[in-house]
């Protein structure tokens, strides 16, 4: 990939990575149930739901799934199904209040790996990332050239920016602990970010294969 082409996807990569979706509102929910660096591990997971979902486009399995209705809807499905049992688990998570990192301590943590996984669910299960990734990749690469090489570059550039992109969000609601002050406070952001699961998943359940 020539370098004028790489700073062309990586300008790219960080509009891709700011759109709001629901790895935003997974980072963001993350951030404010258990703090920045707990909750950063979401993001790792969201990392490598992006690579895997490279990787699906990469072996051609994404122009199956852009072009088998059967197979785009059960990858839709499961996405709004999974993302309708983040909500409903944000919506009635326990309403303590949390006012630092180290109050936060007495509260019983996610383990790291489970954040990873939800993390990687939310991004795999995404047809919509799927076809948007078939539209804008391919646009970046030189067939005449060998693809494996470029797919790990862009890969990594994804990779990063939404490493710090997340970062972002997830520090963002972590700040917000040190604002609750009581149970009902803690109760409506949980509420909030639960909806916001749920509207992001009702988006995916009206995402339409083209053509």
């Amino acid at each position: 990939m020539d370098f004028s082409v790489w700073i062309a996807f990586f300008a790219a990569s960080w509009a891709i990575s700011l759109s709001p979706g629901a790895g935003a509102v997974a980072a963001m929910s993350a951030g404010l149930a258990h703090g920045f660096r707990h909750g950063y591990f979401m993001t790792l997971g969201l990392v490598l739901g992006i690579w895997t979902q490279i990787v699906v486009v990469g072996v051609g399995l994404g122009a199956l799934i852009a072009t088998s209705s059967l197979a785009f809807a059960v990858v839709k499905w499961a996405g709004v199904a999974y993302l309708l049992y983040l909500g409903v688990r944000q919506w009635r998570a326990p309403a303590a209040p949390l006012v630092s990192d180290e109050a936060q301590a007495g509260v019983v943590a996610v383990p790291r790996r489970k954040l990873v996984l939800r993390g990687w669910m939310v991004n795999a299960v995404n047809p919509k990332g799927t076809v948007f990734l078939l539209a804008v990749v391919p646009q970046f690469l030189d067939l005449a050239r060998p693809l494996g090489g470029q797919y790990l570059v862009i890969a990594a550039t994804l990779g990063f920016t939404d490493l710090v992109v997340m970062a972002g969000y997830t520090a963002l609601a972590a700040r917000l602990l040190r604002t609750l002050r009581s149970a009902r406070q803690m109760q409506a952001l949980n509420r909030t970010f639960g909806a916001l699961f749920v509207f992001v998943a009702m988006l995916l359940a009206t995402f339409k294969r083209a053509g």
